[in-house]
């Protein structure tokens, strides 16, 4: 059977199939209404695309994940998510999916394998990858499916969400929505190929153009790409044609659209149309059709009694009169109740809740912003001497803990350009993919940002993922990725994203400006990341395994000068370092140096040269969240602090490190906090011009100007 092909579906599921699309424009109508009210404040609308969604939704099965846009509220309705929840947050109550933290549809639900977008669109399609991946190495007869618009395929996103499905045989389907327009720029501006489908061809896969406005045709399509997807473990392209009947959102409007497009769409609305083959087999008449319409309101419209209650009480007139029946209420009884708890009411919501209805508290915002970890492992801070220990380099320490926790969870991936066979640019996985196989140490084409949306889908299944990026420089070609999808997804509806991303970085090889740089401090300033930087093998190894075993993503620094120069006496047990401790390496009275990474290396050579100075060394190991009463400590011992990191001055973590010090210790400090970085210019390639760029340059001089002080 060719795809798109029509099946037999049973006359009930048909008929069930017609409340399942009349519901979201019923809904949609009633949103118009409210938002006209000015009770939700914007609108993305997907009438005239019902059949997309819907058909879709239906062909699914209900443990598969969805990865749906702005206008497919017929995947929500059909996955049955209660519709006073989701009126609650269209209103952005507290009460909603959200919390109120997220708009309209960008949000999801674990419980309804529904994943939650975010503005960029494309990164929807890379999420997809992941989830694919995690039932491909589960052997799980399952598959995923993500929507796209026709304008969402000119992003980077798409093209390497595609390229990674064909490349490693992922049962995933993409379904393009194809409504002629990106906001209002027509698909004559947007691409030159005859059909998007066509597309699918240059990545090795199966593609198909169908209907969207005709519901059958898209279930039938989508039922046999599952199976085909299923059984031959592929991916698969769909192109639906539709039309998008209202504004990009409705304060946009219409006028750039020619009205006669109307007209003709108008003919092949996707409920007329259903309606209409209802009829033609028998099964629903314009009574039928009105009843169900009569019932959905009614439905809606009780749903939203529930949802936007100002009271917030729930009335049951049908137990009043039973209480009433046994003497048991009277009216006087009824108005003095509600009385009173609408002034309890009252006093509560004056405490709790702003006008707006968005509960108020700081601490309870920023709980929610990393996911909590609840196994915690054997923890050193300082290793105790009857562990057995063996001499590990750097490199060797970051290698071990892949291994351990490779054996220690079944389900961890690793990811990365050429880190199977080839080891890896810096051979930190060499020889691991003799001992794991290439399921779990995969190498993937040069695409960071479809790596890191896989990874993050395969966290949804409820797997480990960590990707190695080849150079840290190269992290920004998957920024989005990481700053807006990772970093924000438990705050914004609760889903953890267990992942970790190495990063080889740093100075000091003669490597020049794209191999070199130090970036931390990019992601120091985004909630939700963990930012780790070991300074030597026994935090290397602890760290990272603390990071694997830590549920938020945790962006994982390692200094390539340090890979093979290094080396120190490591257990060879399984043991975490804390994520968010700081460590002392040296007390003092003279000056305090908080510093990490190479910047720990330097400070203490240079306090082996100047044995008369006595300097105090504290090594953040984490950048954030930061140790504050490590930080607090480290001033108060000396009252003379300097900042040291490797990345350049302007915007560099030293800098807000040294803001809160002054906030903060004020009155303990004998002398402005100085900062010791790199100059403000790219990392040049000239091992002369390296070493003036970089702070350790003049490290002596800044701890000379602080002693003057």
């Amino acid at each position: 059977m060719s795809l798109g092909q029509r099946q037999h579906i049973q006359d009930k599921e048909l008929v069930d199939f017609y409340q399942h699309l009349l519901l979201p424009r019923l809904i949609e109508d009633k949103m118009l209404v409210l938002l006209r009210q000015g009770k939700i404040s914007k609108w993305f609308s997907g009438i005239g695309q019902e059949a997309i969604s819907v058909g879709a939704t239906l062909a699914m099965k209900d443990d598969e994940w969805i990865f749906p846009l702005h206008r497919n509220l017929g995947v929500f309705t059909t996955r049955n998510m209660p519709l006073k929840n989701l009126f609650r947050q269209w209103q952005g109550a507290f009460s909603g999916y959200s919390k109120g933290r997220e708009r309209s549809f960008h949000f999801g639900s674990k419980e309804h394998f529904i994943c939650g977008m975010i503005s960029h669109l494309g990164p929807q399609l890379t999420i997809a990858t992941g989830t694919s991946l995690a039932y491909k190495l589960k052997n799980q007869a399952k598959c995923s499916l993500a929507f796209t618009g026709d304008g969402g395929t000119s992003e980077g996103d798409f093209h390497e969400a595609l390229n990674l499905a064909a490349v490693w045989d992922l049962p995933v389907i993409f379904l393009i929505e194809n409504n002629g327009y990106g906001l209002s720029t027509p698909s004559q501006e947007q691409y030159r190929c005859e059909r998007l489908v066509d597309r699918a061809r240059g990545y090795g896969m199966k593609g198909v153009q169908i209907d969207g406005n005709n519901l059958v045709e898209v279930y039938n399509c989508i039922t046999e790409a599952r199976h085909y997807c299923i059984s031959l473990k592929k991916p698969i392209l769909i192109e639906a044609m539709t039309f998008r009947m209202r504004g990009h959102e409705e304060a946009s409007g219409v006028k750039y659209v020619p009205q006669e497009y109307f007209e003709h769409w108008a003919k092949k609305d996707p409920i007329k149309q259903f309606e209409n083959y209802l009829k033609l087999k028998g099964l629903l008449t314009e009574t039928d059709i009105d009843n169900t319409t009569a019932y959905l309101k009614e439905y809606i419209e009780k749903e939203l009694e529930l949802a936007f209650n100002p009271d917030g009480i729930f009335l049951n007139e049908e137990f009043e009169n039973y209480l009433k029946l046994k003497g048991l209420l009277t009216e006087t009884d009824i108005d003095n109740t509600t009385a009173y708890l609408k002034e309890y009411i009252e006093k509560e919501l004056e405490l709790a809740f702003n006008p707006d209805g968005i509960f108020l508290n700081e601490e309870f915002e920023l709980n929610d912003v990393y996911a909590p970890k609840s196994n915690y492992y054997l923890q050193f801070d300082e290793i105790p001497s009857e562990v057995p220990k063996r001499k590990m380099r750097f490199i060797e320490a970051i290698s071990d803990a892949l291994k351990q926790s490779l054996h220690q969870h079944p389900d961890l991936i690793i990811m990365g350009q050429d880190i199977a066979e080839y080891g890896g640019s810096f051979k930190v996985t060499e020889n691991f993919v003799t001992e794991f196989g290439k399921d779990r140490i995969r190498n993937t084409p040069i695409c960071e940002s479809v790596v890191v949306g896989t990874a993050l889908g395969l966290s949804l299944e409820s797997m480990k993922a960590i990707m190695e990026m080849q150079f840290a420089d190269f992290v920004s070609v998957g920024f989005n990725q990481i700053v807006n999808n990772l970093a924000k997804i438990h705050y914004r509806w609760g889903q953890n994203a267990d992942v970790v991303i190495r990063m080889p970085t740093g100075g000091g090889v003669g490597a020049g400006p794209f191999h070199s740089q130090s970036n931390e401090a990019w992601f120091t300033h985004t909630p939700g990341l963990k930012v780790v930087y070991p300074s030597n093998p026994i935090d290397a190894k602890g760290l990272l395994i603390s990071a694997i075993n830590d549920p938020n993503p945790v962006m994982y620094f390692e200094h390539k000068a340090l890979y093979r120069s290094i080396d120190d006496f490591v257990s060879e047990t399984y043991y975490e370092i804390p994520i968010g401790k700081a460590k002392v390496i040296a007390e003092g009275e003279t000056i305090s140096v908080i510093t990490y990474g190479m910047g720990v290396h330097w400070i203490k050579q240079y306090q082996a040269k100047h044995p008369d100075i006595s300097i105090y060394i504290l090594d953040l190991r984490t950048l954030a969240p930061l140790d504050y009463d490590a930080i607090t400590q480290a001033v108060l011992a000396t009252g003379k602090v300097l900042l040291l990191h490797e990345d350049t001055l302007l915007g560099g973590i030293g800098g807000e490190i040294a803001a809160w010090i002054t906030e903060h210790c004020f009155e303990s400090l004998d002398a402005p906090v100085l900062r010791c970085a790199s100059l403000d210019t790219p990392i040049p390639f000239n091992i002369k011009l390296e070493k003036q760029f970089l702070a350790e340059s003049r490290l002596a001089e800044t701890i000379q100007k602080l002693l003057n002080y």
